[in-house]
């Protein structure tokens, strides 16, 4: 089975292509970067490119795993509006991967774990992980602000790949393990783990998971009467 995956959740993406077989780990084909700031003219032509370069076209797809956030209101949105098109187009399988689960995935700490990810604003997403590494299991997740999120920590690991978040947590005396951020090769290794428990989704069903409401909601909720 050949798995498409990506990423435009942040600042930096990436699209990934994976062979998949039965009871096997997805093995990633290729990955390629995407520029930041240019997602929406990047992603459609890059995967074009990337099925051309392996001999491959849509037709071959059989599946979809996307970062589903949080993240970039804006990325997201493209990320999934392409994904959309081409799991409805092929009548393919999406696999909807949160951020905070492929950081945990990178997780190296036993138990229980406390992820986060800088959300701006003095802010953190964060996510509570009952374990972490190949299949970690989600058990709540929301938008703090950094003390509420390193008090939260406090009995925990806090994993992420921020160093600033890192370094600021260090300085309250927060148990901390800095992993690597994940890119779409993990999206795409989650994403097939999802695929055959069957926890898929379909395009009407694919939605970005904020977290934190568009700023839009917010203004337009504060202006009603």
């Amino acid at each position: 089975m050949l798995l498409l995956a990506t990423d435009t959740s942040g600042t930096h993406g990436s699209i990934a292509l994976a062979s998949c077989g039965p009871g096997d780990d997805a093995k990633i084909v290729d990955l390629v970067p995407l520029t930041a700031g240019a997602f929406s003219a990047q992603l459609v032509p890059e995967i074009a490119l990337l099925l051309a370069k392996h001999h491959f076209t849509k037709h071959d797809l059989e599946a979809f795993a996307v970062a589903s956030g949080p993240g970039s209101f804006t990325g997201l949105r493209v990320g999934l509006a392409a994904i959309k098109a081409l799991a409805e187009v092929l009548e393919k399988p999406i696999a909807a991967v949160s951020l905070l689960e492929a950081v945990a995935w990178g997780s190296r700490t036993p138990g229980k774990i406390l992820v986060a990810l800088d959300a701006g604003r003095k802010e953190v997403y964060v996510g509570e992980f009952a374990s972490a590494g190949r299949q970690p299991r989600a058990i709540s997740q929301s938008l703090l602000s950094r003390e509420q999120g390193f008090a939260a920590a406090a009995h925990l690991t806090l994993v992420t790949p921020d160093r600033e978040l890192v370094e600021a947590a260090l300085a309250q005396g927060v148990r901390v393990e800095e992993v690597r951020r994940p890119r779409s090769d993990v999206i795409a290794s989650l994403g097939w783990q999802k695929i055959q428990s069957g926890e898929t989704v379909s395009p009407q069903e694919l939605e970005a998971n904020y977290i934190r409401r568009p700023e839009a909601e917010i203004f337009a909720k504060n202006r009603r009467p």
